[in-house]
């Protein structure tokens, strides 16, 4: 199983990465100095932290789970030491307008942003789409959130797929990384339906066929 690198400690970050871990998965947690990850490390199975750089180089994978508005000067920062990596952009471009507005970069998602940014990386876009109380926990009946994955390079939707199942998420290709603007989509939808819509945060968007 891969190694995974989980830059960013915060509701998303920290959950996914102790979901990850209690799950069989080896996580490093990347964090800037000075961040206090005692209470975080102790929920979790033998995870780690270090700094940011050093985290991204001992990851398999490197999930940037940090503020959408400075997960692209991260990838930039990173940009040398993720060649070769397989990166997961966890993040989404919005401004706030009395709900979610997509504000994505000129490349045309911030997934595709991040691919320009940090060249030799394998991006592949997932985990966006629902709050961070499902990357704590993505049971539901019958089974795991649903976690759509863009990418160009299929060997890199591979790798996240089996770390994502591993963990109890049901992950679905959802086609190249071209398609990363549709997830961001998908996740103002989750967001303004939580947050501005009335329907709270305890749900997630789930395929399931008839029958």
């Amino acid at each position: 199983m891969a190694k995974v690198a989980v830059i960013g400690a915060g509701n998303v970050g920290g959950n996914l990465g102790t979901r990850l871990s209690n799950s069989g998965v080896d996580v490093k947690f990347g964090v800037r100095e000075g961040t206090d990850v005692k209470a975080l490390l102790a929920k979790t199975k033998g995870a780690t932290a270090a700094s940011v750089e050093e985290a991204a180089k001992w990851g398999d994978i490197v999930f940037l789970a940090v503020p959408g508005n400075v997960a692209l000067d991260v990838a930039k920062q990173l940009a040398k030491v993720l060649e070769g990596k397989v990166v997961v952009d966890c993040n989404n471009p919005l401004v706030w307008k009395e709900g979610p507005v997509w504000n994505p970069p000129a490349e045309g998602s911030l997934a595709q942003a991040i691919a320009k940014a940090a060249p030799g990386s394998r991006v592949v876009k997932g985990f966006n789409q629902f709050g961070a109380e499902f990357h704590a926990d993505p049971s539901l009946p019958g089974g795991g959130a649903n976690v759509f994955l863009a990418s160009d390079d299929a060997d890199a939707k591979k790798a996240v797929t089996e770390v994502a199942t591993k963990a109890g998420f049901r992950a679905v290709d959802a086609g190249p990384l071209r398609n990363a603007g549709v997830l961001e989509n998908v996740a103002m939808l989750w967001i303004h339906l939580a947050m501005v819509g009335g329907q709270g945060r305890d749900f997630a968007f789930v395929m399931q066929r008839r029958g």
